[in-house]
């Protein structure tokens, strides 16, 4: 039998992916470059009309179960760099950048030089930081092995080991500042709101997780901050959507002053603390 070209078999798939994704078209794309090896800009540019690897089948298989697409090609773009991601990890998202752009629009012409990222998963945000600061130096916090040990990974890919440090701990326990910028994606789903399977059946429960109201670890986090915050430093928190009044007041109980910023949907997503 012909082998379809590439261009054939990317329109089948993407109507195989219409029930399992909201981007059908997008992850057949993503999948075929990771099958033949390429990025999706070459793949669209000069690649439509190669055969089809045979690897692309068992790719889409794996989609229709609801496994996401960077579990299946174990990377994921996030603001300026590449991560490795997989299995045991969370998978970072879009609307996480907005830490970054609060970030810098804090410091403007000045720069953190020691920061701290809490529930680091793969290094996201410490790393995706410390490319922005190149003098500047991260620790970075996950109670998983598995985040940690993707995280120094990444670390070591982008050159960035040196100035990244990776542990194993639970939230702020054992840690000394000052630092002048601390990062912070924690858990921030209530326990009984609905997810989607490919998030649900795949990534760690216990990084989206966070009790009844999805707030129980913004209350462990929040009145640690004063005391690691150097002068003239920032917190930056991602919420959930509904929390930023929620997670404003905590921060005011501690002395510290917010400020709320949204996300590319135009949804409250950062919580910044000074």
């Amino acid at each position: 039998m012909t082998t379809p070209p590439v261009r054939a078999a990317l329109a089948d798939a993407a109507r195989q992916l219409e029930p399992v994704s909201d981007t059908p078209r997008l992850d057949a794309e993503l999948l075929m470059a990771h099958a033949l090896g390429t990025t999706r800009d070459r793949l669209l540019l000069g690649r439509l009309d190669d055969p089809t690897p045979e690897a692309f089948v068992a790719l889409v298989a794996r989609r229709l179960t609801h496994e996401p697409i960077a579990y299946i090609t174990g990377t994921r773009a996030f603001w300026t760099i590449d991560l490795a991601v997989g299995p045991g990890v969370l998978i970072p998202r879009p609307d996480s950048e907005t830490l970054i752009e609060t970030a810098l629009a804090w410091f403007g012409t000045r720069a953190p030089r020691r920061i701290l990222d809490l529930g680091t998963g793969p290094g996201t945000l410490l790393l995706a930081a410390l490319a922005e600061w190149p003098a500047a130096e991260g620790l970075g916090i996950d109670a998983s092995e598995a985040a940690v040990g993707y995280a120094r990974r990444n670390a070591e890919a982008l050159g960035m080991a040196a100035r990244a440090d990776f542990r194993l701990g639970d939230w702020t326990d054992g840690v000394t500042g000052p630092f002048d910028l601390i990062l912070a994606n924690p858990p921030y789903i209530g326990a009984q709101e609905p997810l989607p399977p490919q998030v649900l059946d795949h990534e760690p429960a216990e990084a989206l997780f966070a009790g009844s109201d999805g707030l129980d670890d913004y209350r462990r986090i929040v009145p640690a901050l004063p005391g690691l915050l150097a002068p003239g430093g920032a917190a930056v928190l991602e919420i959930g959507w509904m929390q930023a009044d929620a997670v404003s007041l905590l921060g005011q109980e501690q002395g510290l002053a917010p400020s709320v910023y949204n996300d590319m949907g135009g949804r409250p997503r950062v919580v910044r603390l000074t």
